[in-house]
């Protein structure tokens, strides 16, 4: 059985929109697209081809998949670690307003979410892997179908953009599996579900 990974890039204050570029994604007048452009450093390519290399097909929203759809294909390098997995390997596209994925290996998912994401996990292989994909993202952990999350935290804070936790969903608690730090000050940190969150109290007995 494949497990669901989520790998993400969020700013100090949990920000995950636009991270590649000004042009990313600029709805709700966002205009800091870009912002992990600066920090990419060897040592961040090195774990994003770690990461690319367990991967046996790709879960995205809509406008990730459309955002890679024009960029990828055109980076034709069979060597590249990236290119060559997204542009062979198969993708699933979640969204209720496209209806053909023209890419290679796309196809267009619709109706459950956790319905669609439970058959894909049957399938055999390693991981399927979610991307970028903003609303997705937050839908994913809201309900609690994430099995692995690597969050690339970046030291910049933005004030405004879409985060990468949801607000609602189910309160559950993570067991961090990996850490590491580049010599830019991204903070790769891994994390795996553990279970319902806890909850006590520093209160003094009385």
């Amino acid at each position: 059985m494949a497990t669901l990974t989520l790998t993400s890039f969020v700013t100090l204050d949990g920000v995950m929109q636009a991270p590649g570029g000004p042009d990313e994604d600029r709805s709700d007048g966002f205009e800091y697209g870009g912002w992990s452009v600066p920090f990419a450093d060897e040592e961040f390519g090195t774990f994003m081809n770690e990461v690319f290399d367990r991967a046996d097909g790709f879960l995205l929203g809509r406008r990730t998949y459309e955002i890679f759809a024009s960029y990828w294909p055109r980076v034709t390098d069979e060597n590249d670690p990236i290119a060559g997995r997204l542009n062979t390997l198969p993708k699933y596209v979640v969204s209720t307003t496209l209806e053909k994925a023209d890419w290679h290996n796309s196809t267009v998912l619709g109706g459950d979410l956790a319905g669609e994401v439970a058959r894909l996990k049957q399938r055999p292989g390693r991981e399927i892997q979610v991307h970028g994909s903003a609303r997705l993202a937050q839908s994913l952990i809201a309900q609690g179908l994430v099995d692995e999350l690597n969050v690339l935290v970046h030291p910049v804070f933005l004030g405004q953009g879409r985060r990468l936790f949801p607000d609602g969903g189910r309160p559950t608690a993570f067991e961090l599996t990996a850490h590491r730090t580049t010599s830019t000050g991204i903070s790769i940190l891994t994390y795996r579900p553990t279970g319902p969150a806890e909850f006590g109290t520093f209160a003094l007995d009385q």
